[in-house]
């Protein structure tokens, strides 16, 4: 049987594993970034209780590859940008977050060309983040 290529309809949600596997994948996420030196100004940017933050994320995350809409559910309209303008996110900031999510990734479970599908893919919400 042949796959629809990522990005095609729910293909890229079903491949991380539903939301599950991506509660899995922003739980492991948010691990390394409390404990990695180099996302220690990331870090920083986040209160102390990440928790909401894995929800958000993963919430994000579903819609995002093609699940169901979890974060316009939860939490209203999504504007990325938007909320990341009272932070100071630089191309330091934004290569230290794939940094976390590359380590996140790697551990899963998932298909080598999933991997560097999402990553390639993840780069561009990253970048819009940026501030400066």
């Amino acid at each position: 049987m042949n796959t629809p290529p990522y990005g095609q309809q729910d293909t890229s949600y079903q491949h991380a594993g539903g939301e599950e596997g991506l509660q899995q994948l922003c739980r492991r996420f948010y691990e390394v970034m409390n404990e990695d030196k180099q996302a220690e100004g990331i870090r920083a940017m986040h209160h102390d209780d990440l928790e909401p933050m894995v929800d958000r994320l993963c919430a994000f995350l579903c819609g995002w590859l093609g699940g169901p809409r979890l974060y316009n559910e939860r939490y209203g309209s999504i504007a990325i940008p938007r909320y990341h303008q009272k932070f100071s996110i630089g191309p330091e900031e934004r290569d230290a977050w794939l940094h976390c999510m590359q380590i996140a990734v790697d551990e899963q479970d998932w298909r080598a060309d999933f991997k560097t599908y999402i990553m390639k893919e993840l780069a561009v919400p990253a970048e819009r983040c940026r501030t400066h």
